[in-house]
């Protein structure tokens, strides 16, 4: 390869002074390496990963610059990398992000998702966001699930984003249509907080159907991407986007999933990541909840019915209340009791119970508010 790509020569001098505000505070070679990897590289490549670990982005770019592939690995990924090898690719997503009003954050930075960098090698070499980057270091839980989702599940998706909208949290999805829009929609509905992975450039509208959506997420929380501005979504991306998802929240929740749904890939990942994972189940007849239930049955996902479900799920509710039942006793004296008096000994012949062990349970049960004694005899209180 040429030195084309040399962190001095990447940029004219005007452009990196335009740039610079744009880009934010820190080592502006770094910045300009980083924005060059992200367009010489798929997203999750572990190659570029590697190496910029080793040496920092600018070294590690200029490294390859210079022919410097020392493994079989990097010769390799030099070949895949030599077709974006273009300067002007660089110069182009800074100005793009620029006027779409996208800010790009790399680790460190304040907005940047610290879980993100358990993907290690893996993980995004910076993000693209449209909106808040702030909404991605808040508390979040990621809602998952179909595209073709059924009513019932976007109702769930629905209302679990709400109520934990409510409570603080801000809902990650990956703005598809089906259970994704279900959960970006209703946080937005609840005044909460979302924020949307996408799997092109942020500036891109994908699925056309939610430009709206979209636009109501940048205004209030982030759009965010692993590509530079303009980049197409393909199916590989998506994949990738998936990891993202699930290593920027403390949990991932499936609604809806069928067997081979792009969900079960989000669930995977947040497996391997030792995050939490749940799931939601569905009628055993539908398809788009088998995912789910082999999520359950197979790979220890917790049920979840509820947002109270969900922040047990990440450790953020209360501990489990224990399981409340009547007594045999309680549940005769009950049967016995009525709206019209009846004395001890009347409640004794009904239940079967000895006088004491219903006086007994009687004062058991006014204390809960469900019987009451009155001056001839006890009544139920409900």
């Amino acid at each position: 390869m040429t030195d084309r790509l040399r962190i001095d020569r990447l940029l004219p001098a005007e452009v990196r002074r335009a740039a610079r505000s744009w880009l934010g505070p820190g080592d502006i070679d770094d910045r300009i390496a980083r924005v060059a990897w992200s367009v010489l590289v798929e997203p999750g490549d572990g190659v570029a990963g590697q190496l910029i670990a080793r040496h920092g982005p600018a070294a590690a770019l200029e490294a390859i610059a210079g022919a410097d592939a020392d493994s079989a690995d990097i010769r390799a990924a030099a070949d895949r990398w030599r077709p974006r090898w273009d300067a002007g690719l660089v110069a182009g997503a800074i100005d793009a992000a620029a006027r779409r009003g996208c800010s790009f954050v790399v680790a460190g930075d304040d907005g940047w998702p610290t879980g993100l960098d358990d993907l290690g090698p893996h993980a995004p070499v910076g993000l693209w966001i449209r909106g808040d980057a702030a909404v991605l270091t808040s508390a979040s839980v990621a809602i998952v699930g179909a595209r073709a989702a059924t009513p019932y599940g976007e109702h769930v998706a629905g209302s679990l984003a709400s109520d934990l909208s409510a409570d603080g949290f801000t809902v990650v999805s990956g703005a598809a249509y089906g259970i994704d829009g279900a959960a970006h929609g209703s946080a937005l509905a609840a005044g909460g907080r979302t924020a949307a992975f996408v799997a092109g450039g942020a500036d891109r509208v994908y699925p056309s159907g939610h430009a709206n959506l979209l636009q109501q997420i940048a205004a209030s929380g982030a759009v965010v991407a692993e590509c530079p501005p303009g980049t197409t979504p393909t199916r590989w991306r998506f994949l990738a986007r998936n990891r993202n998802i699930a290593a920027a929240t403390r949990g991932t929740v499936v609604v809806e999933a069928g067997a081979r749904s792009g969900s079960i890939n989000t669930a995977g990942h947040a497996g391997t990541l030792g995050r939490p994972l749940g799931a939601v189940p569905g009628p055993v007849t539908s398809s788009t909840s088998s995912g789910c239930h082999r999520l359950l049955r197979e790979y220890d996902a917790v049920c979840v019915t509820c947002a109270a479900d969900v922040r047990e799920l990440v450790g953020a509710g209360t501990d489990p209340q224990p399981l409340v039942y009547d007594s045999p006793d309680a549940i005769r004296v009950g049967d016995a009791l009525s709206r019209r008096p009846r004395t001890l000994d009347d409640l004794a012949r009904r239940s079967g119970l000895a006088p004491d062990d219903v006086a007994a349970v009687l004062g058991l049960l006014a204390l809960e508010g469900r019987a009451e004694a009155r001056a001839d005899g006890w009544v139920g209180a409900s």
